[in-house]
């Protein structure tokens, strides 16, 4: 049976394959699926879907949201969603509104220790890409400023760097919502690596699965086996249904790859196919 990977990240967000390189590699590699859920945007949906065109493989439209849930950051991948309702991307522009008056700032805080960076470079740089702090980190990179993209979180940009700046905020609740109004499913992205007590882990799933959570990422790519077994069983305890991705970014997780993650995934075609089905596509 073909893999398939349910959590990719192309150029439109913190990735470093454009949406054509995403399908080429896919199909390389055999998968019978890929879902393309970059962050916040789907404005690399339609070339990807359009390079899959002939191939035989599956393009799924999805994205992945980042929210809060008392200050903890938690993500909301959303599946076969309608990626051209105009609600939808109303709302997304709004997001992508929010996430530019927060780089702004975050260049002022770089300007305010003697550190030049450049927003508008940025853009022209990546000029199709939803900027995140990634590409903060890939600019100081290639700027000489730091030695690798580890070093930029650690010294300036992680949650207790001097040029972070906290973001407007958005919960599950809300992503959940958005997610199932263009007919969507909704993942609960990773869930291990949030580090959560099995307390915590079960007060997150309450409150998910009360705001109709459908599925959880159970299948990924740093897992161990003993956390997969973990995740398939939270699933299984509260009915809901599993996914499973690599999250690739290309170079910006070198060690991760597509389909395979870090050589041990396999997300079966029927998971994709069981997701469909709750879809109602």
């Amino acid at each position: 049976m073909k893999p398939v990977d349910l959590h990719v990240h192309s150029t439109f967000s913190d990735g470093t394959y454009t949406p054509e390189e995403l399908v080429r590699e896919a199909v390389n590699k055999g998968l019978a699926a890929i879902a393309l859920t970059d962050h916040d945007t789907t404005d690399g949906i339609p070339e990807a879907v359009k390079a899959a065109e002939g191939t035989g493989l599956w393009l799924i439209p999805g994205i992945e949201f980042s929210t809060f849930v008392q200050k903890k950051e938690i993500h909301i991948v959303g599946l076969f969603i309608d990626y051209e309702n105009e609600a939808f991307n109303n709302r997304l522009l709004e997001l992508k509104s929010e996430r530019d008056t927060r780089n702004i700032k975050i260049c002022q805080k770089f300007k305010d220790i003697g550190i030049d960076v450049s927003y508008n470079e940025m853009k022209e740089m990546y000029h199709e890409s939803v900027i995140t702090r990634a590409h903060f980190a890939d600019y100081l990179l290639k700027k000489g400023i730091v030695h690798d993209r580890n070093e930029a979180f650690d010294r300036f940009i992680g949650d207790r760097g001097p040029c972070y700046v906290d973001r407007d905020k958005i919960t599950p609740k809300d992503a959940i919502e958005l997610i199932h109004s263009v007919g969507g499913v909704a993942v609960l992205a990773h869930p291990v690596l949030y580090h959560l007590s099995d307390v915590s882990m079960h007060s997150l799933m309450d409150y998910l699965v009360e705001n109709n959570i459908q599925a959880l990422e159970a299948i990924y790519s740093t897992y161990s086996l003993g956390e997969e077994v973990q995740m398939r069983n939270l699933a299984k305890e509260y009915n809901i249904l599993i996914s499973g991705g690599s999250d690739f970014h290309g170079a910006n997780k070198p060690s991760i790859q597509l389909g395979t993650g870090k050589g041990h995934l396999f997300v079966p075609l029927e998971v994709a196919k069981n997701l469909q089905k709750l879809a109602g596509h």
